[in-house]
């Protein structure tokens, strides 16, 4: 997948004007919160684990960690990020540009529910210079998930 590729799509979806483009990285949750002017939890990060021969996406407010035992009760296995090798092998996109929505067929994509925090969020839009103001709503338009999770630690544990 390519940013034009998001592009089309936001355009569809009358989201186009919400796409913001930088000269300088994107690829962090910091860098990212410093070139858009945010806070880093509104951030939505697009984070790959291995899920049995595949993967799967989930998709958290910037601020969270993953909880290792609520990642194991939801999906049956222990959370193993994808090795930098192999983004774009499962998902189409290159490490930190990996958009939650455009996803490839059979690439599971879940919104863990710390996003539901913020008003709006900022996903990648496709490379390591983007992001896309969208509400949760439109995120779960656009990314089409498989569902809601809950598999972060609280804020406040966090950090």
């Amino acid at each position: 997948m390519t940013t034009e590729n998001v592009k089309t799509l936001l355009a569809e979806k009358g989201l186009l004007g919400r796409l913001h483009e930088f000269e300088a990285s994107t690829a962090t949750v910091q860098l990212a919160a410093e070139q858009l002017g945010v806070d880093p939890d509104r951030i939505a990060k697009t984070l790959g684990f291995y899920l049995g021969d595949g993967a799967v996406l989930v998709v958290a407010a910037g601020s969270r960690r993953i909880d290792n035992h609520k990642f194991k009760e939801h999906f049956g296995c222990k959370a193993r990020m994808l090795a930098g090798e192999d983004v774009n092998r499962l998902t189409g996109y290159y490490p930190g540009g990996v958009c939650p929505f455009l996803a490839p067929e059979g690439l599971p994509v879940w919104l863990d529910v710390s996003l539901r925090d913020h008003e709006t969020v900022y996903p990648a839009a496709g490379n390591a210079h983007t992001g896309v103001e969208l509400s949760c709503a439109e995120l779960e338009d656009l990314a089409r998930p498989a569902g809601w999770c809950d598999v972060c630690k609280p804020l406040e544990a966090s950090s």
